[in-house]
């Protein structure tokens, strides 16, 4: 794997190499990553893994034609036949009036902020088997635990370097730690599974291993034996964990490319108030250590904290270069690069601001409800906003959680939850998509 400045200068010798073969225009993406993990099963080595993978991709313009190809061989030979073969493909494409690079006078300038993304200290395989191990035992030392489908602990490095034509260029390392538990309670037809996982930058900012180990196994136990609900609209409130969910749909549908498409519930809506007036929902690719902070974005544009929704309405889309050309618009520094292909659209670490009242505070008042812990399914119309959700978590009885529930479903419609959602005051801040607890009242649920 490429130091940063090595990547940075590969990227950049490829796009000579694309201008030296016709291209007009060029940008070229490096990617590596690094890891190694232990898994650890029933107090023994499960399983030893570390993988290392390396590609780069190259995107050429020739007139208003474009063509993209990647390759992990980084030989000399192998880079001239990319970008040969690149522009061949290009000259034989179709035209597309949207695509080209981001606009030049748009372009971030170094030098690049440092959001502390590294973590200088590698841990030995001795320790990640070490993390692994306390993990289980503390997960299988909850009563009720009956048996472990596995602990691991794992580190990783990555890198990320782009450069154009048109004079920018840039890279980046993060590192990753991260611990997981997975374990099962209760025998036979009534068995129940459950985990816990973290991930950080810096292993400083993981819990100990024994907490990851006991939350997995707490949370298992606790769906022990679980009952049904019966059909019918009712208050549902969801976990900081599975909350985030609810955030990632409306970043979706606030993408330029699926308003282009006119494929987005929120088509026509900008601006229009959608959620509380008091409803914030926040980015900031700037914040030191998260999980998605990054210094530019994927066509070389300058990332910036904003609010995505303020008043309750959202502020605008998120827009690579290509979506803003077709709606007469701006980009908005979100692009993203898989590798080789056109830019997506990504955002940086996101959170809904917290209200003001604790999770206990915002059940109080129902009398009968769900408590929701897990969603299972992909069943959401992007275009509609139509919500179907397989589900699992706990019944509410007049303002507490009771017993565990599975087996059925919660249903709306994004824009009415939206309208609907409140949010607690208990907001976590370890996760790409940060949230508090959230009620939304007048679901449906579907069970019995």
């Amino acid at each position: 794997m490429l130091s940063p400045q090595a990547a940075q200068d590969r990227a950049c010798a490829l796009i000579e190499r694309a201008r030296k073969a016709g291209a007009d225009a060029a940008d070229a993406v490096y990617h590596a990553d690094s890891s190694e993990s232990i898994q650890v099963r029933l107090g023994k080595l499960e399983d030893v893994e570390r993988s290392e993978s390396e590609h780069i991709g190259l995107r050429v313009f020739v007139g208003r034609r474009s063509a993209s190809i990647g390759t992990s061989d980084l030989s000399e030979g192998a880079l001239d036949e990319l970008a040969g073969r690149a522009v061949d493909m290009a000259r034989a494409a179709p035209e597309d009036r949207y695509a080209g690079l981001a606009p030049d006078d748009m372009l971030s300038r170094g030098p690049f902020p440092d959001f502390d993304l590294v973590d200088p200290d590698e841990p030995s395989p001795q320790a990640l088997r070490a993390m692994a191990e306390e993990a289980e035992d503390a997960a299988r030392a909850v009563s009720g635990v009956t048996n472990s489908e596995g602990a691991a602990a794992g580190a990783g490095e990555g890198i990320f370097a782009l450069a154009t034509s048109h004079g920018f260029s840039g890279a980046y390392a993060r590192t990753s730690h991260s611990i997981s538990a997975t374990v099962v309670a209760g025998e036979g037809s009534g068995m129940q599974r459950d985990y816990a996982w973290r991930q950080a930058h810096h292993a400083a900012d993981l819990p100990a291993p024994r907490e990851i180990g006991q939350l997995a196994g707490e949370r298992t136990v606790a769906k022990l034996t679980p009952g049904r609900l019966k059909s019918g609209p009712t208050p549902v409130v969801f976990d900081p964990r599975v909350g985030g969910t609810l955030i990632g749909h409306l970043i979706n549908a606030m993408s330029g490319s699926a308003i282009a498409r006119r494929a987005s519930f929120l088509l026509d809506r900008l601006g229009e108030q959608l959620f509380d007036p008091a409803i914030v929902i926040a980015e900031d690719p700037h914040r030191k250590r998260g999980l998605r902070s990054r210094p530019f974005d994927g066509e070389g544009l300058a990332t910036a904290a904003r609010n995505l929704v303020e008043g309750g309405a959202v502020t605008g889309w998120l827009m690579e270069s290509a979506s803003a050309r077709q709606l007469d618009m701006q980009p908005t520094g979100h692009a993203s690069r898989a590798g080789a292909g056109a830019p997506g659209v990504s955002v940086g670490n996101v959170h809904l601001a917290a209200g003001s009242a604790t999770p206990e505070e915002l059940m109080a008042d129902i009398k009968g409800g769900v408590y929701v812990t897990e969603l299972f399914g992909m069943g959401v119309n992007g275009v509609t906003g139509d919500y179907s959700r397989g589900a699992s978590g706990f019944r509410i009885v007049n303002g507490e959680r009771a017993g565990p529930v599975a087996e059925f479903t919660v249903a709306g419609n994004l824009l009415k939850m939206f309208a609907a959602l409140t949010p607690g005051s208990d907001l976590e801040w370890h996760r790409a998509i940060n949230v508090p607890t959230i009620r939304i009242d007048g679901m449906t649920v579907a069970g019995d």
